[in-house]
């Protein structure tokens, strides 16, 4: 099947393993997926030191918990990229831990106070909802399978999230003045969360053709917008002036995007400053501390799990 084929049949279509895809559509998904699976991964990474920092023995679960999730997110989406067998499981977790994987701008950032939890857990989380859900409808099918799970779990996130947000907002006159401290430094990278205005994206367009994504970035960002920013001030959070937001006719909100810093973006999604270095780190020593597994595995059956006996 060429590319042409399958842009004709893209849309409500999807494709299999089973499916004779050409190169650049397989190409094109795994560095789709794999990006995904990697953010989830780091997210993970970024949260973890929360768990102990949390305020009470039921936060920690819940954020255990949610931590736990996305690790599992991670692992099950390298396992749909893995099936279009353009790269396996172990060269995108390789990639990962030596820096060359890329993930979300905001998981480079380092997050430092408990007040910043909901930057994460409820706007970050409650954006990655918004295009998930369009990934249901994704053309590589063991993509959207996964996404049924990912989207499931995803939603008692945002709850989570959501209240741990409630709680700072009613909570002393220090942690709602930290709350919007957090938020006003955290709004930027939020807004930038879907990636570059249409105009500055590489892959859009490919991806579009072929099914893999059904909505653009400025689509996904100004529905994200018109949802949270009524949550936000429900909360007694306070938008900051910049990026400056226009309120359409209609109601709806479009960001003014020359106000956000797009040199920055590239160069932290590109790994070319010490944003997220500390998440990588940690990345690579956790896949260093088992490798005596995995080499002892591979010595023992040949690459293959040892058999129960008889």
């Amino acid at each position: 099947m060429d590319v042409e084929t399958v842009t004709e049949r893209a849309g409500p279509r999807q494709f299999s393993p089973r499916d004779d895809m050409p190169r650049e559509y397989r190409e094109a998904a795994t560095r789709m997926i794999q990006f995904h699976a990697n953010s989830e991964i780091m997210g993970a990474y970024l949260e973890k030191p929360f768990i102990r920092q949390a305020p009470s023995l039921e936060r920690k679960l819940a954020f255990s918990a949610k931590v736990q999730d996305e690790i599992g997110h991670g692992q099950l989406l390298y396992r749909a990229a893995e099936t279009l067998g353009v790269k396996t499981r172990e060269e995108m977790l390789d990639d990962l831990a030596e820096g060359e994987g890329k993930f979300l701008n905001c998981f480079h950032y380092p997050m430092e106070s408990w007040v910043e939890t909901p930057m994460i857990a409820f706007f970050v989380d409650g954006a990655a909802m918004r295009r998930q859900a369009t990934l249901k409808r994704t053309s590589w099918e063991p993509y959207a399978h996964a996404m049924d799970k990912v989207c499931f779990e995803e939603g008692f996130h945002v709850k989570h999230g959501e209240h741990i947000l409630a709680e700072l907002a009613t909570g002393s006159r220090k942690e709602q003045a930290l709350l919007q401290d957090a938020f006003e430094e955290w709004w930027p990278r939020i807004i930038q969360f879907f990636g570059p205005t249409n105009d500055r994206s590489t892959h859009h367009d490919f991806s579009a053709a072929v099914g893999l994504k059904t909505m653009t970035n400025d689509e996904l960002r100004n529905a994200f917008l018109n949802a949270y920013i009524p949550k936000a001030e429900k909360y007694g959070l306070e938008i900051p002036e910049y990026p400056r937001l226009e309120k359409q006719d209609d109601g709806t909100y479009h960001v003014r995007e020359d106000d956000l810093d797009w040199e920055e973006f590239f160069t932290v999604a590109k790994n070319e400053d010490d944003g997220g270095i500390h998440q990588i780190d940690s990345r690579r020593a956790a896949q260093e501390a088992v490798d005596w597994v995995r080499t002892s595995m591979e010595e023992f059956g040949g690459g293959q799990a040892p058999q129960a006996a008889d």
